[in-house]
Formats: C-alpha cells, structure tokens, sequence
C-alpha cells in the first residue's frame, strides 16, 4: 500500500491532500543503537523522528524541548538539570528518569561508535535525582552542550525494543518506505488534542540521492532533503524549477586540509600558494548564485577569545594573488625542484568532477600539477566537507587539523581540557591563529547544503544546522 501511494501521487505538482512524501539518501532506514552514517540522511531523520533526545532541533534550527520539559544551566555550564515530559515509550509504557540515564550513560561508553564522543569527554556523571529528574554533571564548562544532545546520535532509544518516544511513530513500513504519524502531544489535555489529518502524515523513502531527484522532478514527492555538492549538478539536468532549489546557510567546514605536509607542501608559505591560486568566488558561481564563498576557518568568534585569524596570504589583493602564487611555485622550481604534484581527495560523482575541474584549472594556472585522488585514497590535500554540530571554535579547529604543527595541537588539546571558560577562549583563539600563521587548511566556502521543497511544505525554514525535521515540514507543531 505504500509503494502504492508513492506511485500514484500523480505527475502535478499534488496539492495539499495527502501524505507528505520525502526522499532522502541512505539504505532501508532502521531504529537502533548502532552509530549513524553521517551520509545516511533517511535514516538521521528516521531516528529524529521517532526518537527524539533530551532536546531536538525545531524548523529553524533552534533548541527545543524533547524527552525534557526544561532544563537548567548552572555553573558555566558544568551542570546540566533536565526535568522530563510526561512522554510515554511508543508502547504506551511511562518513561521514567532512570531509563534515560541507562541510555545515555551506554552512549557515552560506546565512544568508538558515537561520532559525537570526542566532544563529550567532560561529562562526569549522569544520575538520576527523582523518577522526572536527570542531572548531568562536567568536569569542565561545557555551555554548547544542548546542540549535542540536540542530534540524532544522542537519540533515546530503548536498547531492547528499539522503540523512541516521538514526536512521530511508524504505522507502516514496506522495504525502503516507512509511514510516519505524528504523536499526541503529551503536554496537551486529550481535548485539546487536534486529530491527525492524512496530510500529518510523512512517507520517508530512503534511496540514492540521483533516484530522489528524479522524483521530485516528476513531481512524485514534496522534499528531496540533505543535498550536497556531490549531487548539485543533477538539480539542472533534472529541470527542478529554481522556486523549489532552497540552499541553507549552513555553518560548518569545506576547504582543503593538508594531510600531507611534504615536498612542496612541507613550506608555509607554498601551502600559502594553493589558499591563493583558488579563485573562490569564480568556484561559488560555477555551483549556486547563494553559495558563500569564505577564507576564514571560523565563521565568527564563536567561544574564541578573539575574531577569526587572518592567514598572512589574506592580505595579498585579489588581483595579485594568481601572479604571487605562480612567484612561488617558480621560486621552488629555481631551486632545483620538479613541478609540484599535489593529490587531492575529492568527493565521487557530478559535483565532485565540476569541484575538481575548478580547482585544477586554478592550480594549472599557477604552475602546480593536481591529480585527483579518490575521498579514502592517499593524498596530500583532503576536502573537508562538514556541517558543524555545534557552535564551538574547537569542533572547527579540530576538523581542520589533519595534520597541523605540534604547537597547534596543543592548543586545541588545552581548549579541551580547559577549566574555565575564559581560559578555553584563550587556547582556541591561539589555536586558530596558529593554523592560520601554519596554513594547515585552505578554507574556500561554508558547506553546500541543499533541499528541493514543495509549495505545499509553508513551514520549511533554512537554518544553519542543515537539519529539517519530519514533524515540521508542513506546520508548526507547536
């Protein structure tokens, strides 16, 4: 029946009567404790869906009460007090403060398989203080700690029966189509409670980003959700109409680390040549109009004790800079080099060719020979393509050091460990300045983030994280 419905939602653009449908990346989507696949899209919002955290992301990214009601923050951020909802498990059973903490505390010991782990190490203690009570003490302040427990990997899920508590559940499931309902809110009396229409509820087909925008192309789903820059060129050749192309600006990384720094990238100053040679906002245009081209590693201050680092290359004029990155390549020539070749690992697919045709012909321009490299080959630059999970200079730092000088290690390592949070501020503003001195990673945009959305979804809001939940798409929830 639900392959049914997809099939014959019609080749107009449908109204808004039925089931919304969305596409998204990744295998046949299931509940569980096994880690998420950051690429597995369908089943990030399977998850989110049915299983919310203590807090979840609303449509526009914003913190929002999930399993808690309320929360206090105390102690710079070294303790966290949660007061949960009156949420039942999907099986109707009463959720209570002792399964909770369970849970959590088994995420938290499962390090190898919760990408979110390096970034939780200050958690002391999780205990449960009443039935509807969780305290969640740090060793050090941790204020940003929400937009963590906000992600799907942070998720409550029960360990035996792979049941959530909303704000959805599944009602159906065929092969890679399951049908999500939306919950009664359980901070509403029952008459207060408005019925679930058909059009609450929300088909998630988990398939190959190429068979999801073909889709909505025929008009057959209202989303098309997680794009990146791998896929970008298929939205043109597709036909979507410009109306339905929605980019969010997204915070996060997409530049170049160096992963190794030898031969011609053992200098500073020639890893200087590549940030230079790249022509950033030719790149941008060549993809998206709205695509924002950046050449700092921070986006802003964030937890820093200081602006983002300007890189000492930032101060050459943009009409200058292809002629000093060619000085340089020459100079290394004159010294009785060969011509540099550098090994860039860039992602597979249509986007990923037109990324590398760009950034080819900027380095050809300049005298270097670049070779493409598969993402998991060897390779002397990397592109990281990342969407921060939360707002801290140390998450971006971390990111961009691939292999950084030793000095900026230890900086990032003593933002880490920091006790408090002015002296956190002060390492991660010294970290950021080292690997900018260093040209440890050559930013060039913020993240490419996209979706293909229906008129019919009035609610959808670009935001920041990237993230849409399923419960939103149509109408506010709340």
């Amino acid at each position: 029946m639900l392959a049914l419905a997809v099939a014959t939602a019609g080749c107009e653009r449908r109204p808004d009567v039925g089931a919304v449908i969305v596409s998204a990346n990744g295998a046949e989507p299931e509940l569980s404790l096994a880690p998420i696949v950051d690429n597995d899209m369908a089943r990030r919002l399977l998850t989110d869906s049915v299983a919310q955290g203590l807090v979840r992301f609303d449509a526009a990214g914003q913190i929002v009460p999930g399993v808690a009601a309320r929360w206090i923050v105390t102690d710079e951020g070294r303790t966290y007090i949660f007061r949960l909802r009156d949420t039942p498990w999907a099986d109707g059973r009463p959720m209570r403060a002792a399964e909770v903490v369970a849970i959590l505390r088994r995420r938290l010991q499962q390090r190898a398989r919760n990408p979110l782990s390096p970034y939780l190490t200050a958690l002391e203690s999780i205990v449960e203080m009443t039935p509807e009570v969780i305290q969640i003490e740090l060793s050090r302040p941790r204020p940003d700690l929400l937009k963590l427990f906000a992600q799907p990997d942070m998720a409550i899920v029960h360990p035996r029966r792979s049941i959530g508590s909303g704000p959805m559940r599944i009602v159906g499931k065929s092969g890679q189509i399951t049908r999500l309902r939306p919950i009664p809110d359980p901070d509403r009396a029952a008459d207060e409670q408005e019925e679930p229409q058909p059009e609450d509820d929300v088909l998630l087909i988990a398939e190959r980003p190429a068979a999801g925008i073909a889709r909505f192309s025929a008009r057959r789903s209202d989303l098309f959700t997680g794009g990146t820059i791998a896929e970008w060129p298929l939205v043109a050749a597709a036909g979507i109409e410009n109306a339905d192309v929605r980019l969010d600006p997204a915070a996060g990384l997409f530049g170049l680390a160096v992963s190794r720094p030898e031969g011609f990238l053992a200098a500073a100053e020639n890893r200087a040549a590549i940030a230079l040679a790249i022509d950033r906002g030719a790149l941008v245009q060549a993809f998206a109009p709205g695509w924002q081209a950046t050449e700092d590693l921070l986006p802003a201050a964030l937890d820093s004790a200081s602006p983002p680092a300007k890189a000492p290359w930032q101060a050459v004029a943009a009409q200058d800079r292809q002629a000093t990155a060619r000085a340089r390549v020459a100079a290394w020539r004159e010294a009785g080099n060969d011509t540099p070749t550098i090994r860039i690992a860039l992602p597979a697919g249509a986007g990923g060719t037109l990324l590398w045709a760009r950034i080819a012909a900027d380095l050809y321009a300049v005298g270097i020979r670049p070779v493409r490299v598969a993402p998991d080959d060897e390779a002397d630059l990397r592109l990281i393509d990342a969407v921060a999970p939360f707002d801290s200079g140390r998450w971006y730092l971390g990111h961009a050091c691939q292999t950084c000088s030793e000095a900026a290690t230890q900086a990032i390592e003593a933002a880490r460990l920091a006790p408090s949070l002015a002296e956190r501020a002060r390492a991660i503003a010294a970290a950021d300045r080292l690997l900018a001195d260093d040209v440890a990673f050559v930013p060039i945009a913020r993240p490419l983030r996209w979706s293909l959305v229906a008129p019919r979804l009035r609610t959808w809001q670009p935001n920041e994280r990237a993230w849409h939940p399923l419960n939103g798409v149509r109408r506010d929830p709340n």
